[in-house]
């Protein structure tokens, strides 16, 4: 309800805003020299997204969508170097920004409408392009969560571009049912057609792969408290054996569970198992307590 009433106020700033820069238009044609409103459009108000990293971004107001298109535009002319002269198409709209005031309150308006008309997807807490891939599981069994997942070269990437607009909440119940799994260097995907069919998957594919009791049983209670959940699609995923060193890396940096904040991004892992598991030492004879601290250490880490 309530976000349903703030759309309702940015749609009617939108409307208020249209007006005033409507009425500006005739003048800036006639400062600027642009044919129609279309030509003005294209050369200040479509390069936001060639001015601002949109990808990485997360834009809170509008005037920080000011501040970083209006910082992309100065670098630009800086690149520009020699170039960066009348006749050159970055400079004349420069040119103009800078003598008109006129122009500058236009271009102000613009750029609060396009950041209203936008927010959804400028403002919202998204994965990096570099943390928008994950790979789960064993070394023979590992599957890849992806947010706008695309097969390309062999090999699964995202569509950079769509990651902003993903429309479920990244990291949760919601956003596997969307996207399912990939199989790592093949064209092939598992999807679920609904939320018991994914957790049966969780929970006898993944986790009983393990061999953990320990882990079994914490997901037979995560599956209770996704299932007795309001709203199961908003449910953070509980993600077993989280390979942090992604597919190069063998066996490296891997946890039972890791839980990903999707309000935030920030993660959490839990280790469950045993110290017999992994702290088991052999050959201590004649070493130093230092020493054989350090291997323990190393063998819990390197689960």
């Amino acid at each position: 309800m309530a976000k349903e009433i703030e759309k309702t106020r940015r749609n009617k700033e939108i409307s208020n805003l249209s007006a005033k820069i409507k009425s500006l238009l005739p003048k800036i044609l006639e400062l600027t020299g642009y044919r129609n409103e279309h030509s003005l459009n294209a050369t200040f108000g479509g390069k936001y997204a060639e001015y601002i990293d949109l990808k990485n971004e997360v834009i809170d107001t509008p005037q920080q969508f000011r501040s970083l298109y209006l910082k992309g535009f100065l670098n630009t002319l800086e690149e520009l170097g020699c170039s960066a002269k009348p006749g050159n198409k970055y400079f004349d709209a420069f040119s103009h920004y800078r003598d008109h005031e006129e122009v500058r309150e236009w271009l102000h308006l613009f750029l609060e409408r396009t950041y209203l008309r936008n927010y959804e997807e400028l403002s919202k807490v998204r994965p990096t392009v570099e943390e928008s891939v994950m790979w789960i599981g064993q070394e023979n069994a590992s599957y890849g969560i992806l947010v706008t997942p695309r097969f390309s070269n062999g090999q699964w990437e995202n569509d950079k571009s769509e990651i902003r607009r993903f429309k479920k909440t990244y990291w949760t119940i919601g956003h596997i049912l969307e996207t399912g799994f990939v199989v790592p260097s093949e064209d092939e995907r598992i999807t679920f057609s609904d939320l018991d069919q994914y957790l049966s998957f969780f929970k006898n594919t993944l986790v009983r792969n393990s061999g953990s009791t320990h882990e079994m049983e914490f997901a037979k209670r995560y599956c209770e408290f996704v299932k007795a959940s309001d709203n199961p699609e908003n449910v953070p995923l509980l993600i077993p054996e989280f390979r942090y060193g992604g597919l190069e890396k063998k066996h490296e940096y891997r946890l039972d569970f890791t839980v990903i904040n999707p309000y935030n991004m920030t993660k959490v892992g839990f280790e469950l198992s045993p110290w017999s598991t992994h702290g088991t030492l052999t050959g201590t004879k004649g070493k130093l307590q230092k020493e054989i601290n350090e291997e323990a250490l190393a063998n819990f880490e390197k689960k």
